[in-house]
């Protein structure tokens, strides 16, 4: 797999959620492996949806959480997803991540560029 330039609009937060998906009629699982305001990063899935379809991926917390996004990229063993709409409650979802799992990932790079 070629790798692909980097279209990414907005810091990602690194996770480790397992999630549940689902494109059309088939289902499957992975784990969130980053998260953005603008899209999300799944690894270890067990489902490849082609590039252009729109999935559910319901991130398995202790209610699990569903985002709707359309497949923007393969990457080895995983999907990206970009949202369909930012809900109100995924914008909170994603702000109070960053005090649980750190800093997001491209803002503390940007940061020590700057100094």
């Amino acid at each position: 797999m070629e790798p692909s330039a980097d279209r990414r609009r907005a810091a990602r937060i690194r996770t480790r959620f397992e999630t549940a998906d689902s494109a059309g009629r088939e289902g499957g699982t992975g784990i969130l492996a980053n998260i953005s305001y603008s899209g999300a990063l799944l690894t270890e899935t067990s489902l490849q949806p082609r590039i252009g379809s729109q999935v559910r991926v319901y991130i398995l917390l202790s209610e699990p959480f569903e985002v709707v996004g359309k497949v923007t990229r393969h990457v080895e063993r995983g999907f990206a997803i970009e949202y369909s709409d930012l809900d109100p409650e995924l914008r909170c979802l994603i702000d109070d991540a960053v005090p649980i799992v750190g800093e997001p990932t491209g803002v503390a790079k940007a940061a020590k560029r700057t100094k």
